[in-house]
């Protein structure tokens, strides 16, 4: 794919070359961990760093990357006959030993094909032999994959880092036994949390039947204890803007609030902390090692942490003095202490989020959301008084036994938020974010209808029509059509895989998307296919089988069927981390019985931070900072090559890319004032993305001085692949630096087109004037372009050296030799800047080839 750079978008996303990406070439097994969405999408994914580290830790094995590319990049592979290959080394998907897909959502199922269909893999697993890669499925949808069943090999249930190394080496040792793949299959089944579609078939009445005798059910994967779990310091760090570009941190995993819809918190217990000194060393090995500016506690419920507190003043000073923002997402109203509003408010104030899900107390009863009214208007006034100027609720519409007054109780709810805010507040706004409710497996709400396409609709026209009514009141709401497919599949069965196949050949892709979806695509499909799609969305029978049955995240049925019928009670269910056990069936300990029988020898408890805690003084926001972030103790020019995969980074990538190298190296360069601090970084003139150079430069001021070979042996190592620096000079401390006069280029032709190319630019040397046409936002105007070229020097047949001076204007360089050579394909101009010339230009207009 590499070959391909100059011709798809967003080329860097493909290069391979980010800081903390792991090669091994040579290993003997290789997985290529695949994402079926974009990459920034799926550098995000925390999943995928921890099973890469996972693997990579392992010396004779490698992991790698690969995500879905763009439509857009997928036409440039067909039309170049090349495969979807793996970032780092790139390896043709067809040639790696397996293929790991994460399934986060359902609406990515038709991206899975995709992928395989670009990697040159039949797309039916019983069509694929021993010779091609075992394809596997992990993630929260793996829980029921029945949908995906005949397109993958395994789907992994539950916690991946301890299984999937052994999957790979039995992968591996499989292949050089020369087993077939049915013998391969039947060794993994025998692994925890390995489920074997095709060992399994539909049976009557909606469930499945087991076809190998002793192999009737699956249990998840667990990890008894994060402490001693995998968890990578240094990861892959994105180029360009991921959906959440940061250091995330796993806390905790697990979830005992019980709230009745919720997936992640029924498949994923029990609720397992990382103990205080584990996460120190975490984040402190993190933050170095990737040079993140901002820091994420991750967990299903972070206010749930027990020692949340503890744990946020632990890092908030060094937070504050490095100028890194902490993130604490999935907070429950009340969680967080007037002593942490204030800390995060010093560090950086940005929108803040609440979770009712539900506007009445009634409805939060029914779904056992486990808070009050008054928590929720606590929690909001807080947030107002510490400066907080936006906040945005997120509710479900369509639960079960939701009535009218529920639904208009979102606007009402709301209105009492924004009541809450000081008068004067400038920039007031108050957000209602709203989904329908997705009935999900393996939860107590698993057997509940989901409301139609018109019920939906109609609720949203009721509220819309409510929050019209106040500009300080916002409502934003999930496409209730996207939601519609998401509960198909959620619930679904292998009768859904022809109208996956289907639309996938009918266009639908990236389905998550609202540019990309359309609806119409998949109700033909459903229609072609015979399939009604509205059954899926009915109640069903709490005592018919279910397609999902026998995977157990070990969770009882019998706990699952309690809680149904409690929410219809309005009983809540305390949270076993604070109270009695709730008998749902996952914990071993005390002499429970385990709903993970193989596993039940494992020590399955919650483990929590309870130990007594002194905590640490943090200085408030207003108090004077030790270190000013503004003073400018050294300014410095950094002249660095910019070669191979690292001339693929645009401008606003290459400025983050030196950021978080700075702060690798150690580095302290000065922050500007204001709201959002940002390093004072000034670059030179901005190159093309794919335009090599051997001589480009920033600038930085240092808050603590440094020579400029101490500067450069600490920032050195830190630069990513492609980027290599030659020598730091100082500057004076003024703010301005000079740009040059003059830049010079090699510009390679690649064969058969060197002549044509050569011809143009001769030709373009001896005229007088040369008109280009250049777009503006006030529309296209022409210029005369013929003055920029100073030099033409041919030095090969297929090489020529020139100098632009850029005493008039600029102008990138790649387009002016694109205009100058029309008939010469993109991909054959190759364009290296080698020198910057700061004065001393030569007559302004040379004969041709002079």
């Amino acid at each position: 794919m590499r070959d391909i750079l100059t011709l798809v978008p967003k080329p860097s996303h493909f290069a391979g070359s980010e800081w903390g990406a792991v090669r091994k070439p040579q290993a003997s097994a290789r997985v290529a961990l695949a994402f079926p969405d974009l990459y920034e999408v799926g550098m995000s994914y925390l999943g995928q760093a921890i099973l890469y580290e996972a693997v990579n830790r392992r010396p004779e094995l490698a992991a790698e990357r690969v995500y879905a590319p763009s439509r857009e990049a997928a036409e440039v592979l067909r039309h170049k006959g090349a495969p979807l290959c793996t970032l780092e080394t790139d390896t043709p998907l067809a040639d790696c030993d397996m293929l790991a897909f994460h399934l986060t959502h359902e609406l990515c199922y038709t991206n899975v094909l995709f992928m395989l269909d670009l990697a040159g893999l039949p797309l039916l697993s019983s069509q694929r032999d021993a010779a091609m890669p075992l394809v596997a499925a992990g993630g929260g949808c793996a829980f029921n994959p029945e949908p995906l069943a005949p397109f993958i090999d395994i789907a992994v249930l539950g916690d991946g880092e301890d299984i999937l190394p052994d999957i790979l080496v039995a992968v591996r040792d499989s292949r050089a036994r020369g087993e077939d793949r049915r013998t391969l299959l039947l060794s993994l089944s025998r692994l925890p949390g390995v489920y074997v579609p095709s060992f399994f078939e539909p049976a009557p009445g909606g469930g499945v039947r087991p076809l190998v005798p002793g192999y009737d059910h699956v249990e998840k994967a667990l990890v008894p204890d994060l402490d001693a779990a995998v968890f990578p310091a240094n990861r892959p760090v994105s180029f360009g803007q991921a959906v959440h570009d940061r250091l995330a941190v796993e806390i905790a995993r697990g979830c005992t609030r019980g709230c009745r819809f919720c997936h992640a918190g029924m498949i994923y217990r029990p609720v397992r902390e990382r103990s205080l000194a584990t996460i120190a060393s975490l984040v402190d090995a993190g933050l170095a090692a990737t040079g993140f500016e901002e820091l994420s506690f991750l967990s299903l419920s972070t206010g749930d942490f027990s020692a949340l507190e503890s744990l946020f003043c632990q890092f908030a000073a060094k937070c504050r003095r490095e100028q890194v923002a902490i993130s604490l997402p999935s907070l429950r109203a009340g969680t967080l202490s007037d002593s942490m509003l204030a800390i995060m408010a010093g560090i950086r104030r940005t929108g803040a989020t609440v979770a009712p899900e539900a506007a009445t107390q009634r409805l939060r009863d029914v779904i056992n959301k486990g808070i009050s009214e008054q928590d929720i208007l606590s929690h909001a006034g807080r947030l107002f008084a510490r400066g907080w100027q936006q906040v945005k609720l997120y509710f479900m519409i369509g639960l079960p036994t939701e009535t009218r007054a529920d639904v208009q109780g979102i606007f009402e709810l709301c209105h009492r938020v924004l009541a809450l805010a000081p008068p004067g507040t400038k920039r007031l706004q108050v957000t209602a974010a709203v989904s329908p409710f997705v009935p999900k497996p393996h939860t107590p709400f698993q057997w509940e209808r989901q409301d139609s396409r018109e019920e939906t609709a109609e609720k949203l026209a009721f509220l819309r029509s409510l929050f019209s009514t106040n500009k300080k009141l916002t409502m934003r709401w999930h496409d209730p059509a996207m939601s519609r497919l998401e509960g198909v599949f959620s619930r679904g069965d292998r009768n859904l895989a022809p109208a996956v196949l289907r639309a996938y050949r009918a266009g639908a892709l990236f389905c998550d998307w609202a540019d990309h979806f359309k609806p119409s695509l998949w109700d033909d499909a459903f229609a072609a296919e015979g399939i009604d799609s509205d059954a899926y969305l009915a109640a069903r029978d709490p005592d018919a089988p279910l397609p999902w049955d026998h995977l157990h995240t070990g969770v009882s049925t019998a706990f699952l069927k309690l809680e149904r019928r409690r929410s219809r009670q309005g009983h809540v269910t305390p949270d076993c981390r604070f109270g009695d056990c709730s008998g749902c069936g996952v914990c071993s300990f005390d002499g429970r019985r385990c709903g993970l029988p193989s596993q039940a020898h494992l020590d399955i408890r919650p483990r929590l931070n309870r130990e007594s805690l002194e905590l640490p003084a943090v200085p408030q926001p207003d108090t004077p900072s030790e270190d000013d972030l503004t003073r400018k103790a050294g300014h410095y020019r950094v002249w660095y090559a910019k070669l191979g995969p690292a001339a693929f980074l645009s401008q606003l990538e290459l400025q983050s890319v030196f950021e978080r190298s700075l702060r690798r190296a150690g580095v302290a360069p000065t922050f500007s004032a204001g709201f959002h601090p940002l390093p004072l970084l000034s670059f030179g003139w901005a190159l093309p993305v794919g335009v090599e150079s051997r001589a480009e430069w920033f600038a930085v001021f240092l808050r603590t001085p440094l020579s400029p070979d101490a500067f450069a042996r600490l920032l050195a190592p830190a630069l990513p692949e492609g980027l290599i620096l030659s020598h730091v000079e100082e500057l004076p401390m003024g703010r301005k630096v000079s740009q040059p006069e003059a830049e010079e280029f090699f510009l390679r032709i690649r064969e058969p087109h060197a002549q044509v190319a050569l011809d143009a630019i001769n030709a373009f040397a001896a005229a007088p004037h040369f008109p280009f046409l250049r777009v503006t936002k006030k529309g296209t105007k022409s210029e005369d372009i013929r003055p920029i070229l100073e030099t033409v020097e041919p030095l090969s047949p297929d090489t020529v050296r020139l100098v632009f001076s850029w005493r008039e204007k600029y102008i990138s360089p790649l387009k002016l030799v694109r205009a100058v050579c029309p008939d010469t394909p993109p991909e054959a101009i190759g364009l290296v800047k080698t020198r910057q010339i700061f004065g001393g230009l030569r007559p302004p207009n040379p004969p041709a080839g002079g």
